[in-house]
C-alpha cells in the first residue's frame, strides 16, 4: 500500500511526466532517424561520458536556487576550470606520475576537491555575512577565478600528465558504463538523500519557501547559506575534475556556455527560481533530453543553432506544461502581488 502510494506520488508531478515523455520521444526518434546508431554502444557511453559535467553544475543551479532569495552560483564553470588548473600545476612538482600513479591521482582530485570547496566556501560566506545578493557575489567571484586562472597560465591551456588511474575518471569505463557518469549518479544519490531525508534539506526547502518561518522556526540562515554554497562548489569541482580528466588538459575560457545550459537544464527540470522547490530527478531528466538532442543533431550533421532553437523551444514548453505558477517566479511576481496590483 505504501509502495503504491509512493508512485502514485512519484507520477503526479506534471514536470516529470512532461521530461520522462519527452525523454522517450526522442530516443524513439532518434533511433529512427539515425538508423539504429543512437543507440549503439559507442554512442551510449560518449553520451554518458559528456552528461556528467553540465550535469554536475545543473545540481549546483539547483541546490543555490532552491535556498532561495534569488539565489544562484554563476561562479560554477570558473571555479571548475580553477580547480583542474590548479592541481594540474601543482600535483607533478610533488608527486611523480610515473613512479607514483595512483598517490598523483589521489592527490590531484583531492587538491581539485579542495580548491572547490574553499571557492564555495567564499561564495557562502560573502552572501551570508555581507548579505549580497547571490547573483552579483557569484558574477563576481566568477570573474575572480576566471581571472587567477589566466594569471596562472598566462592564458595557456595546461596539460594535465597522463596517468592511467587518473585518466580513468573521464575516459574509463566499468562493466561499459563510464566511470565520470558512474560519479555523477553517486552525487545525485548522496544529494538527493541529503534534500529528503536529512534535517539539512528540510530546513533548505522551508528557508526557500518561507524565509520568515524558517526564520521563526530558528534555522541558522547564515550557516545554511555557507553550506549550501559549500556543496555548489564540491560540485563545480567535480564538473572540472571531469574536464580536466576527459580532456588531458584545463584552460581557463573551457565551457563558456555551460553555465547558461546548467541554468536551462535547472529550469526545464522544475526548479523554482524563487526558491523552495527542485527534485533532483527531475533535473537528471531535464539533462538527458538536452544530451539526447545534442547527440542527435550531432550524427544528422545538424548545426548546433538548431540544437540552441530547439533547447528553446523545449524550456517554454515545459514552462507551459508546469503551469503558471512557476513563469510567475521567473518574472518576479506572484498571484498575491498581481491581486494587490487590481
Amino acid at each position: 500500500m505504501k509502495s503504491s502510494f509512493a508512485i502514485g506520488k512519484l507520477f503526479a508531478d506534471r514536470q516529470l511526466n512532461f521530461l520522462l515523455a519527452v525523454n522517450v520521444l526522442v530516443v524513439l526518434v532518434a533511433t529512427a532517424l539515425s538508423h539504429g546508431q543512437f543507440v549503439d554502444i559507442d554512442n551510449l557511453q560518449s553520451m554518458g561520458s559528456q552528461l556528467p559535467e553540465l550535469g554536475l553544475l545543473a545540481l549546483g543551479i539547483m541546490l543555490s536556487m532552491i535556498s532561495g532569495n534569488g539565489g544562484i552560483d554563476l561562479s560554477g564553470v570558473g571555479l571548475a576550470n580553477l580547480s583542474g588548473m590548479i592541481a594540474a600545476l601543482i600535483v607533478p612538482k610533488l608527486v611523480s606520475a610515473d613512479a607514483s600513479p595512483v598517490a598523483y591521482t589521489a592527490l590531484f582530485c583531492a587538491i581539485v576537491v579542495a580548491i572547490g570547496l574553499l571557492g564555495g566556501l567564499l561564495n557562502g560566506v560573502v552572501i551570508a555575512k555581507l548579505r549580497l545578493t547571490p547573483i552579483l557575489c557569484t558574477l563576481g567571484t566568477q570573474l575572480l577565478f576566471t581571472g587567477i586562472a589566466v594569471v596562472l597560465s598566462n592564458g595557456a591551456s595546461v596539460p594535465v600528465e597522463y596517468v592511467d588511474q587518473l585518466s580513468d575518471i573521464g575516459n574509463g569505463t566499468a562493466f561499459q558504463v563510464p566511470i565520470s557518469f558512474i560519479l555523477f549518479i553517486a552525487a545525485i544519490v548522496v544529494l538527493g538523500w541529503l534534500l529528503r531525508r536529512s534535517p539539512f534539506g528540510l530546513r533548505l526547502y522551508l528557508m526557500g519557501t518561507n524565509p520568515k518561518a524558517a526564520f521563526y522556526a530558528g534555522i541558522p540562515r547564515a550557516r545554511m547559506l555557507i553550506v549550501t554554497y559549500t556543496m555548489c562548489g564540491v560540485l563545480a569541482s567535480l564538473a572540472g575534475l571531469i574536464s580536466a580528466t576527459h580532456t588531458s588538459s584545463a584552460k581557463w575560457d573551457y565551457g563558456n556556455s555551460y553555465l547558461l545550459i546548467s541554468i536551462l537544464i535547472a529550469v526545464m527540470g522544475g526548479v523554482n527560481p524563487a526558491g523552495g522547490r527542485g527534485r533532483i530527478i527531475s533535473v537528471f531528466f531535464a539533462a538527458t533530453v538536452l544530451q539526447f538532442l545534442a547527440s542527435l543533431f550531432n550524427l544528422l550533421g545538424v548545426s548546433q543553432f538548431f540544437g540552441d532553437c530547439a533547447w528553446g523551444f523545449l524550456l517554454l514548453l515545459s514552462l507551459a506544461f508546469a503551469g503558471g505558477e512557476r513563469v510567475s517566479a521567473i518574472f518576479g511576481f506572484t498571484r498575491s502581488d498581481s491581486a494587490a496590483r487590481r
